[in-house]
């Protein structure tokens, strides 16, 4: 019986350690435009951290959007340093200044986005590869822009709401 309760108390701590909020970042400049800062080609660097840390896969990605007034489509293609090749075609939704919703191949439901100042975040359940199967992982995905051409992207990656893994993506628009 201690065990489950000490179990349940470090999932209720761990859970309520984020407590970051997209509006924090409201004041702040310079102002993130996800819909324009995909517009065209970027290209991303990036690292998948296992839960402790180690890096475990590093990637190489090229991102193509078109903005069209109301829907961005984000074509995205990864070049892992294993060799695997991997796509994804985003639809994202303007619903208002700060609100989002997206859909993917591979997610489940509806990404939602917040976008205040230089933040933009994004939440959404992905369909990850793993062992020859797919699991459902959960995405608290944030990009901070830092200028007019670079972003850097944080994601923690959750299973029952445990950290599984981390992905820190650097953005360079052409």
């Amino acid at each position: 019986m201690k065990n489950i309760v000490a179990l349940l108390s470090l999932i209720l701590i761990i859970s309520c350690t984020d407590n970051m909020k997209p509006s924090d970042f409201k004041d702040q400049k310079p102002k993130l435009i996800i819909e324009n800062y995909l517009s065209g080609n970027v290209k991303a660097w990036g690292i998948l951290q296992n839960r402790s840390g180690k890096v475990t896969r590093q990637f190489s990605a090229d991102l193509n959007g078109k903005w069209d007034g109301k829907q961005l489509i984000l074509d995205e293609k990864f070049y892992w340093n294993d060799g695997e090749i991997q796509t994804r075609q985003w639809k994202i939704n303007k619903i208002d200044e700060h609100h989002y919703e997206g859909t993917a191949g591979d997610v489940i439901g509806k990404a939602k986005g917040y976008s205040y100042g230089p933040a933009f975040k994004f939440e959404y359940i992905l369909l990850v590869p793993v062992k020859g199967r797919e699991i459902k992982i959960s995405f608290d995905d944030w990009i901070f822009m830092q200028d007019e051409r670079v972003a850097i992207n944080r994601a923690k990656m959750t299973k029952f709401g445990i950290k599984v893994a981390e992905l820190t993506v650097m953005f360079v628009k052409d």
